[in-house]
């Protein structure tokens, strides 16, 4: 299993442009850097780890595991109630 740096060290966008992982909204420029980080994302063999990360850490901004704020916002909320169910369940 990998260290939380390790995972960081193998990501596709270490050696790219962070600003592009952190557009400011969701419209006009923004749409272009969403599009070109999740893009790098895409191809990114640790993207799971990056997006559980983010989860854990409840990361509000940017794009991590190739799911923009609105996107990953969503999917924490199932998470967090996924999470609930099966420590209820032990």
């Amino acid at each position: 299993m990998l260290t939380v740096t390790d995972w960081r060290e193998l990501s596709a966008c270490r050696d790219s442009d962070p600003d592009i992982f952190f557009p400011v909204g969701t419209t006009g420029p923004a749409v272009e850097m969403i599009e070109k980080a999740t893009a790098i994302c895409s191809v990114c063999t640790v993207q799971e780890e990056c997006l559980l990360y983010a989860l854990e850490t409840n990361q509000e901004a940017g794009v991590w595991g190739a799911l923009p704020e609105d996107d990953r916002r969503r999917y924490r909320k199932r998470w967090l109630a996924e999470r609930r169910r099966q420590r209820q369940a032990s």
